[in-house]
C-alpha cells in the first residue's frame, strides 16, 4: 500500500532543532485525525528516536544531519528516523528492516533512558535497523486507542 502523502524533512544533528521535527510530526498527525493521546504519543517516540540520534550519532566535532521519513496514510502514519544523514527510498528501506527485538543492544538502550523501551510502548509497532547508522521505523494507526476504549464500554 502507498502512502497518500510522503514528508521527508532533514535537521542537523543539534538538540535544537529536535523540536522543530517534533512539531512538524504532531502537525502531520493532528491532520490526519489522531485524538490528542495518540499525538503526544507519537511526538514523545519520535523525540527519543531524534534525540538518540542526535546525541549518539556522531562524534561531537562531527557535522551530523537526521533524517525523518513520514508516510501518511488514511489509516496510520509510519515515521522512520535515520542517524547516517542519507536520503531513504522510504519503500525499500522499510523493506529491508527486521522486527525489534529487545535483546539487541542499540545505543539509545543507554543508561538512565526509556529509549527504544518507551518507544515500542507507545506505538504500535517498531523495527530497528543498525548498520550504516540506526534507523528505527514506527507505526501508529489512527484510532487505535479510541478502539480499545469502545470495546470496553460495550456491556454483555
Amino acid at each position: 500500500m502507498k502512502p497518500f502523502d510522503y514528508v521527508e524533512i532533514r535537521v542537523p544533528a543539534k538538540t535544537q532543532f529536535v523540536s522543530v521535527a517534533r512539531l512538524t510530526i504532531s502537525g502531520l498527525a493532528n491532520r490526519l485525525g489522531f485524538s490528542y493521546d495518540d499525538i503526544e504519543d507519537v511526538k514523545i517516540a519520535a523525540s527519543e528516536a531524534i534525540t538518540n540520534a542526535v546525541q549518539h550519532a556522531y562524534a561531537e566535532d562531527e557535522e551530523g544531519e537526521v533524517v525523518i521519513g513520514c508516510a501518511l496514510y488514511d489509516e496510520k502514519m509510519e515515521i522512520m528516523v535515520a542517524d547516517h544523514g542519507k536520503s531513504f527510498d522510504f519503500q525499500e528501506t522499510r523493506a529491508k528492516l527486521g522486527p525489534y527485538s529487545d535483546t539487541e543492544e542499540v545505543s539509545f538502550m543507554r543508561e538512565g533512558g526509556l529509549g527504544l523501551y518507551l518507544i515500542e510502548t507507545l506505538m504500535d509497532e517498531v523495527k530497528v535497523h543498525h548498520q550504516e547508522g540506526v534507523t528505527i521505523f514506527m507505526t501508529k494507526n489512527v484510532g487505535s486507542e479510541q478502539v480499545n476504549g469502545n470495546v470496553e464500554n460495550v456491556s454483555s
